[in-house]
């Protein structure tokens, strides 16, 4: 039975809530605490959203719109120089409800997937919802963040696992596997016979060079990806995944019942999306430019940050100068000064109390107050 002890709130969206209720009281915040993209989808996609309102908005199939589908396809052949079948890909509420489809086809209750310690906060919570066991394998700054296959050996040799679900680029930390790296440790999981889930949902958002799939090594693991980073769709709620076809069909069926099919309308836009992708790439050059600032005046205000992050866009930063308690200082850093940003806590129960993840994915305008206004807040 499932430990609700085990589930714990997600950090993130109380303080952007705390941030929220403020903002009703009349006050300013700037809102460094939450991965959403601060700009509007691009054009044709709001021109498509019209159109579509225009006739019936029924349930597409389980597994998504063909058209989409079909799209996604060509988008692995375009950027990544595989072939995938559409029918091995299905469209999903966002990202989340496709750990969901992963977890329950993919493996049985009692069974454990070994994730990054620090790592996204809803991995372990899902895991531990759906009645599955996980393993932390930590990495640290010293080698930038980045899980190794001798990381995983060790993890493994000491507690068995039956899947591994890693990101690149990760949150909070940003690392970015590169492709011999990412190819070794799909490699180990195929040695232990360990499913692999690839989290993809920050590719596009790389400022050292291009992103890796994991479909480039091999076909019998999982891809999770989403329209929420890259594309500026947070609200919509719109992602997909490529399966091995031996996880396909319990999938979609499974899907069936747990969410009918995904919105219509999202479907729609995210087509379009596909097709402003010089659009997208205009704003990571944007957020490379905030990446610059936020990483610079993290630091000289003294918070320890070795380098900016490879990818994503977050700073995840030692506060220890400060704080031995993050989430005191997070919610004093709100309440005082107007700043929202994440304690590390959500992504590192053990050490994250001496992190900070700050967000630049918002305006230059709000990055640029939030220096000033955590100046005057962190003077004696």
């Amino acid at each position: 039975m499932m430990n609700a002890n085990s589930i714990r709130p997600f950090y993130a969206l109380e303080l952007m809530a705390r941030g929220q209720a403020l903002e009703a009281q009349g006050r300013t915040v700037c809102h460094l605490e939450i991965g959403e993209p601060g700009g509007k989808p691009a054009d044709r996609v709001l021109d498509a959203v019209r159109d579509c309102l225009d006739r019936p908005m029924g349930y597409t199939a389980a597994k998504g719109m063909p058209a989409l589908r079909e799209r996604l396809s060509r988008y692995y052949a375009e950027q990544h120089g595989v072939e995938v079948s559409p029918e091995r890909i299905v469209v999903t509420t966002g990202s989340s409800s496709g750990f969901i489809l992963t977890f329950l086809a993919g493996f049985a209750p009692g069974q454990r997937i070994a994730v990054t310690r620090p790592g996204y906060p809803a991995y372990l919570n899902i895991i531990a919802s759906l009645n599955l066991g996980s393993v932390e394998i930590p990495v640290s700054p010293a080698n930038g963040w980045r899980l190794t296959a001798a990381d995983i050996e060790a993890a493994y040799e000491k507690s068995p696992f039956e899947g591994l679900l890693v990101a690149s680029p990760a949150n909070p930390t940003g690392a970015v596997l590169e492709r011999d790296e990412l190819a070794a440790i799909i490699a180990c999981c195929d040695r232990l016979g360990v499913r692999f889930i690839s989290d993809e949902i920050y590719h596009g958002l790389n400022y050292v060079g291009g992103d890796a799939s994991a479909l480039e090594f091999s076909h019998d693991h999982v891809i999770v990806n989403s329209f929420s980073k890259y594309y500026c769709m947070t609200g919509w709620r719109i992602g997909w995944l490529v399966l091995p076809e031996d996880m396909v069909r319990r999938a979609e069926m499974m899907a069936q019942s747990l969410f009918i099919s995904a919105s219509s309308v999202s479907q729609c836009a995210a087509l379009a999306a596909m097709e402003a992708r010089d659009d997208y790439d205009a704003r990571r050059d944007q957020y490379a430019g905030s990446r610059q600032v936020l990483s610079e005046g993290l630091k000289a205000l003294g918070f320890g940050l070795a380098e900016p992050s490879d990818g994503a866009f977050y700073a995840y930063v030692d506060a220890s100068a400060f704080t031995n308690d993050t989430m005191d200082f997070c919610l004093r850093m709100l309440d005082q000064a107007g700043v929202a940003a994440t304690p590390g806590q959500d992504f590192d129960r053990t050490d994250g109390h001496k992190y900070v993840r700050f967000s630049y994915a918002g305006t230059p305008e709000s990055i640029a107050m939030a220096l000033e206004r955590m100046g005057k807040f962190l003077q004696p």
